[in-house]
């Protein structure tokens, strides 16, 4: 079985718009009330899937969620499936199975209603029990936010790693959203070696600036993890605790001189897909608004000039999703998986992508104004173009 890591990413859904929902997302925030604009979001996402396709990755996606939800809200969240789940591949459980546990997202009430339509997917997208293991959420009580809290370090994909949780502690001026028993729950749920697996606390300070998840301001892949200095409450110790696990492993700070809290939050340098490339190299896909921020593409330079492991830098236009609080990071899943065992259905090619594109053009609204939110008239445009996309991607299951 080959285990090659798919990068699955959320169609940015037709009912696209910035309401503002999410506190201690300052992006989010500050375009509360704008015109948003879902045709060119969803293929902006779409063009980012070309890009890494076109590198030679694997790359999966998963299809918008049902909305409007008529009972409570039109937000097309689902589209950051870095928190659709946490996802421990085979080569880390006792049972040698990946293992998948839904995110509850309970900390902010329009996310959380998401994580039964999310599991519905996931369970079509690995049907497949001989290599698959699907739980339940954890328990509502216990905040967990998926992926973007979770960050996996080996030699290699295929390989035996280290699974790092990273939680925040309550009483800040944003809510911590990630909460230790939640990633504790997770751990015992996928079976992982307790001496293979770190628990770490998000920097306070990080969360109070608008680091609301871990994945803005650090992201490991295979034996890299590239952190900002101010992510973790005891960076040294984190540090110790990941060689002494991996001795490997290769740690790319940025440090606060270079590149402030402030400027990385709101660049999303660390919201980034670090990725190994099929030639063996490591390559980081920022978000354009990163390498326009003269700090940041200093440091990112003065990288490249170097001899460090990550080799290349490729900035992608996100701009709608960044907008609303999301960057390239935000918008995958990370499944280590042979791609034979995933229902083909939800693998990208070329043709998909071109499917997947003439339907966004043909059936999602150009545009959505505040005033519009709660319209009939937009609710049915909405579902009709969700439907259109599930019959194009013979993904009726999901209507």
């Amino acid at each position: 079985m080959k285990l090659v890591e798919i990068n699955f990413d959320g169609i940015v859904g037709p009912s696209h718009n910035y309401a503002g929902l999410s506190l201690g997302n300052l992006a989010s925030a500050s375009h509360a009330g704008d015109v948003s604009y879902p045709r060119a979001a969803a293929l902006q996402g779409v063009g980012k899937m070309r890009h890494n396709l076109a590198l030679g990755l694997a790359q999966g996606f998963f299809a918008p969620l049902p909305r409007p939800n008529p009972a409570l809200l039109w937000s097309a969240s689902s589209m950051w499936t870095a928190n659709a789940a946490t996802v421990s591949p085979a080569p880390d459980t006792a049972d040698g199975r990946c293992h998948l546990t839904p995110a509850n997202l309970v900390t902010m009430l329009h996310r959380s209603q998401e994580w039964p339509d999310t599991a519905r997917q996931l369970a079509l997208a690995f049907a497949d029990k001989a290599h698959f293991a699907l739980h339940g959420a954890v328990p509502p009580c216990f905040g967990d936010e998926g992926a973007a809290n979770h960050m996996r370090m080996a030699a290699r994909h295929d390989a035996p790693g280290i699974e790092i949780f990273v939680y925040g502690r309550t009483g800040g001026a944003f809510p911590a959203r990630q909460h230790e028993q939640a990633s504790r729950a997770v751990a015992r749920l996928h079976g992982l070696d307790p001496e293979r697996t770190l628990f770490i606390e998000q920097a306070p300070e990080a969360i109070a600036a608008g680091a609301f998840h871990n994945d803005v301001v650090a992201v490991a892949n295979e034996r890299v993890l590239f952190t900002h200095e101010q992510a973790f409450a005891d960076p040294e110790g984190a540090y110790a605790a990941i060689r002494a696990k991996l001795p490997e492993a290769e740690i790319v700070i940025v440090p606060a001189a270079a590149v402030s809290l402030a400027d990385a939050i709101r660049s999303y340098l660390f919201n980034a897909q670090l990725l190994t490339l099929p030639d063996g190299d490591m390559g980081l896909v920022i978000p354009l608004e990163a390498w326009e921020n003269p700090a940041v593409r200093g440091w990112l330079d003065g990288m490249l000039a170097g001899n460090g492991p990550i080799r290349r830098v490729l900035p992608v236009d996100v701009r709608q999703s960044m907008a609303n609080g999301g960057g390239p990071a935000c918008l995958r899943l990370r499944v280590v998986a042979d791609p034979a065992t995933v229902d083909p259905r939800f693998l990208l090619d070329e043709a998909k992508a071109d499917r997947i594109e003439a339907t966004i053009a043909r059936l999602w609204p150009e545009q959505i104004d505040p005033a519009d939110l709660g319209s009939e008239t937009l609710a049915a445009t909405v579902r009709a173009a969700r439907a259109g996309l599930l019959d194009a991607l013979e993904l009726g299951a999901l209507a």
